[in-house]
């Protein structure tokens, strides 16, 4: 069980961070034209039939044109991705339809950082807190 690792007489910090856990990306293609946060929310609830209930949170990065959904149920995020066939289209509004792909999003790397660590800190206990991160 992972418990609080800190040295005695140390400060903790706290990062909020949101894992990406029963996530998916939506990537969409960057040679078409840009859409709309509000056609992307439209887009999301009537291509893939989502409900208010079933998502945690929508985060759009324009830069990568990718939109990350965060389900509540890992079982309903499988399910988009077995009825979308890991793709789906969306409807510009010049017309314009591109293939977007869909993908499931893993923990991936992670850079963690350790700062200010006494010397007096033994291995172990660094090695017991990453396994508490990871």
């Amino acid at each position: 069980m992972c418990g609080d690792t800190t040295p005695t007489g140390y400060q903790r910090d706290t990062v909020n961070t949101t894992e990406r856990q029963s996530t998916i990306v939506c990537a969409f293609d960057q040679r078409s034209s840009r859409a709309s946060v509000y056609d992307i929310h439209e887009w999301v609830y009537e291509t893939l039939h989502l409900q208010e209930h079933e998502v945690v949170m929508i985060q759009i990065d324009g830069p990568s044109r990718h939109v990350y959904i965060k389900f509540s149920d890992p079982q309903r995020m499988q399910a988009i991705l077995t009825a979308t066939k890991w793709q789906g289209n969306f409807r510009h509004e010049n017309g314009e339809i591109s293939k977007d792909q869909i993908e499931a999003v893993g923990l991936g790397m992670r850079r963690v950082r350790v700062a200010s660590l006494p010397p007096e800190v033994e291995d172990k206990t660094l090695k017991m807190a990453h396994r508490c991160i990871w």
